[in-house]
């Protein structure tokens, strides 16, 4: 019956749990994971991708739809230019849960377990306007991971900051919504990852469960009075969803939120009130996900930190300034030699943040100060309202698109000197500059294609 090697405990456990079901969740584990795309709704994507694979839509999620193979993602110019984002389904019961508990008003929330970025990319598409999200990951390499992503993604509400959860507990009241998708023991992603089989014991159970106890303690402080914790794992062990749930609710003065939905293959526990995705009663991996609303506390209070002096605010370049929207919207900034804009309307939190994480990126970076002159930052080429009207641009086919993306030189006729945008079906990919004899290629080199 088991044709991938599981740990007797959790066969035993899931199969007292899930009774007559446990067949179907077993025979579930062992067939193949779908794929499933969810699109940017800012990048304005046609024809969509991989049309001749689309099966059906996500219920939970009308941007997201599933495929009916899984293609070769990496050889597709759209994934790079941040058209869509491959994320698992169950994942996307966020987007429900949000709508719901999100206010039609600017929103401050935070990301706690971000990379690499599925469920930030979501909720920067999908928070109402005018808010800001953080976008934290602990790990250093994960960071990384999850600044790529949002970059890609174009969207300049977004922070990144590189974080223990722990540097947040000073940051009372800041946060309306908190997304805890936390570390655990990996329990539904065993059909597409044999490391989590693994490294599945019941010891791991119960650090796991430890481990989340301590990052919800150090986060609860941060959250606004009447604010929302959304707590989410990709495992099925009752320590780590519905315990936990009740564990928060035991230790913090909190009330348990129904997500209200229509949707057959959901299980719904009762109370605390939680959503199991099992992979034989919804097309996706397992998931838990919960809601809870924090029911005290003292509304968020920022000290005021040194304001930046007009003098220190940079002049944003001629030459840029063509490419952007509405400037009185921004604030711009300077990192080093980097140049930056971020939403006015956050600037002076986004200060008060910076004195108490690590920020590794904040709005959106449009250029690099050399010898005097602005290059163009390959962030402001994806930056969704890049008003691409002022710029100079090349469409390209598909084997000159993965040249480009592979950071190989590409040739085409160009403006002596310009820089040009370099579009693959509507879609922007990055830069070029013409040099003379040559096209210079300014495609992060980190992140060129390596399979051919």
């Amino acid at each position: 019956m088991f044709m991938i090697s599981l740990p007797p405990a959790f066969i035993e456990r899931m199969s007292r749990i899930l009774g007559n079901e446990s067949e179907a969740f077993f025979e579930a584990l062992n067939s193949t994971s779908p794929a499933t795309i969810r699109l940017n709704p800012a990048k304005n994507v046609y024809p969509l991708p991989f049309s001749e694979l689309i099966d059906r839509q996500v219920a939970w999620c009308p941007e997201a739809y599933y495929l009916k193979e899984r293609p070769v993602y990496t050889l597709d110019p759209y994934l790079h230019g941040g058209a869509y984002y491959v994320q698992e389904a169950s994942s996307m019961f966020l987007q429900t849960a949000l709508r719901q508990i999100a206010e039609d008003k600017p929103l401050r929330v935070l990301d706690l377990c971000a990379a690499p970025g599925g469920k930030s990319t979501l909720l920067a598409a999908n928070l109402p306007a005018g808010s800001l999200l953080i976008s934290n990951e602990v790990i250093k390499s994960r960071a990384s991971i999850l600044k790529e992503n949002i970059i890609k993604w174009g969207y300049d509400n977004v922070v990144v900051t590189n974080s223990d959860p722990s540097r947040f507990s000073g940051m009372k009241g800041a946060f309306d919504i908190i997304l805890v998708d936390a570390p655990c023991s990996g329990e539904g992603m065993f059909r597409k990852d044999e490391k989590a089989i693994e490294e599945w014991s019941e010891n791991n159970l119960r650090l796991c469960e430890e481990r989340q106890k301590r990052i919800i303690s150090d986060i609860w402080d941060a959250l606004a009075p009447e604010g929302y914790l959304v707590y989410s794992t990709c495992t099925y062990n009752p320590g780590e969803n519905e315990d936990m749930l009740t564990w928060i609710l035991d230790n913090f003065t909190a009330e348990s939120i129904e997500i209200r939905h229509e949707y057959p293959g959901i299980t719904n526990t009762p109370f605390p009130r939680g959503y199991h995705f099992y992979p034989h009663k919804s097309a996706g991996e397992g998931l838990f996900m919960g809601v809870v609303r924090k029911k005290d506390g003292q509304p968020f209070t920022m000290k005021k930190e040194k304001r930046v002096s007009q003098n220190a605010i940079p002049k944003l370049p001629a030459d840029i300034l063509p490419l952007l929207p509405d400037t009185t919207n921004y604030t711009p900034y300077l990192a080093g030699t980097t140049l930056g804009i971020m939403p006015s309307r956050h600037a002076e939190f986004i200060q008060y943040l910076e004195s108490k994480v690590g920020v590794i990126y904040k709005g959106c970076e449009i250029g690099e100060s050399v010898k005097g002159t602005t290059r163009p930052a390959h962030s402001l080429a994806l930056f969704h309202k890049l008003q691409k009207q002022h710029t100079t641009r090349q469409e390209v086919d598909l084997p000159t698109a993965l040249q480009y993306l592979r950071k190989e030189d590409i040739r085409f006729e160009a403006p002596r000197g310009s820089w040009i945008l370099i579009m693959y079906k509507g879609i922007a990919l990055g830069w070029v500059k013409e040099a003379g004899n040559r096209l210079n290629n300014y495609y992060p080199k980190e992140w060129r294609i390596r399979k051919f």
